[in-house]
């Protein structure tokens, strides 16, 4: 059940209990048992601080002022990753109530695009140096599994967006394949690049397939594809096996569930494996040891910033951006976006020396 806007609107008034009214919403679009019980725990944290440091009583009533101090209350009892996690909960009930219209306007949009400055997501991550992540993709020789890992390092994107991409999302010209496919039409200008989708949700049927992962961009992405993704990419689309759907996913499994699309969970494993085998990954570590397909996306982050020096390009890269900004790049996608990406991205896949 997804719910009208103008219903919503004309409703907001009677709606005693806002989180409450979020978290049925979110249990209609598929949201698991567990992760609604987080958003109420953080969300209910909030409603108990700002009413009783504010004598704010209704989490409408907040401003950017309540949003920003309970951030800083957080502070000193909890690790500088999970504060961003309670504040990028605090930031979806807000969007999500915005705009189905029962909320005005979102404070936690402005604290979120402050808050790269003040909190360091991932402080105590594992530092991973390049030459390192090339010598960890050196040891993956399934070509399926090479690819998944090294999309993810090159292009910044999340497991759920990695699993939703069909080919009509790849524009990559393949004479040495035997292999045809009508590209998206918002890639017809853009050769060698990926379309990473706003709109796929869990639960969606988008492209005639219905979706068990969502994607989580404020707007559609295109990111280029240099020569070292195109050579693994190619790699894989020659053993491919053909599609169970009629979406043509681009990343198949070749196991279990031969022919159809990977789950997040399968990318999980595949990463957790090698992670494992390469001494990066222990049962209980925790995300300041463990390398996960999310700290790829970390590493990606890192090292394209400091190599570019261009944190713009890299937000839209990573879809963290939307409206006027994600424009400036979106209309100087081939003249900037491309350029510097090819310019500056590292490459962790390179041919063994014969």
């Amino acid at each position: 059940m997804a719910t009208d806007p103008e219903s919503a609107a004309g409703a907001s008034d009677g709606v005693d209990d806002p989180i409450a009214y979020f978290l049925d919403d979110q249990r209609y679009h598929g949201k698991s048992e567990q992760t609604l019980e987080a958003y109420e725990r953080i969300l209910r944290r909030f409603e108990a601080f700002i009413d009783e440091r504010f004598g704010v009583d209704a989490v409408a009533g907040a401003q950017r002022r309540e949003c920003m101090a309970w951030i800083h209350s957080l502070r000193g009892e909890f690790e500088p990753s999970t504060i961003a996690t309670y504040a990028s909960y605090l930031n979806r009930f807000y969007d999500y109530m915005t705009r189905v219209g029962a909320f005005d306007d979102n404070p936690m949009g402005l604290v979120m695009e402050e808050l790269p400055e003040s909190i360091d997501t991932n402080p105590t991550r594992r530092d991973i140096s390049v030459p390192e992540m090339r010598s960890f993709v050196g040891g993956i020789a399934h070509p399926l599994e090479r690819a998944v890992v090294v999309t993810l390092l090159k292009t910044g994107m999340r497991v759920g967006e990695l699993c939703n991409l069909d080919l009509r999302d790849l524009h990559l010209e393949t004479p040495e394949l035997d292999l045809e496919w009508t590209t998206r039409v918002g890639l017809e200008r853009r050769p060698s690049s990926l379309f990473v989708a706003a709109e796929p949700a869990r639960g969606t049927t988008v492209n005639g397939e219905e979706r068990t992962a969502s994607n989580k961009r404020k707007r559609e992405t295109v990111v280029p594809v240099d020569g070292e993704l195109r050579r693994v990419l190619l790699e894989w689309l020659a053993i491919r096996p053909d599609a169970v759907s009629s979406a043509r996913p681009l990343f198949l499994d070749t196991g279990e569930s031969w022919g159809r699309r990977l789950e997040p969970s399968d990318v999980r494993y595949i990463v957790e494996k090698h992670a494992r085998d390469h001494g990066w990954y222990r049962t209980g570590g925790g995300t300041q040891e463990n390398v996960t397909p999310h700290y790829f996306r970390h590493f990606f982050t890192t090292h394209l910033r400091d190599r570019t020096g261009d944190r713009g390009i890299v937000q839209y890269l990573r879809g963290d951006v939307a409206g006027d900004v994600i424009d400036t790049y979106t209309h100087n996608w081939g003249d900037r976006v491309r350029e510097t990406y090819l310019e500056h991205i590292y490459t962790v896949a390179r041919r063994p020396v014969q």
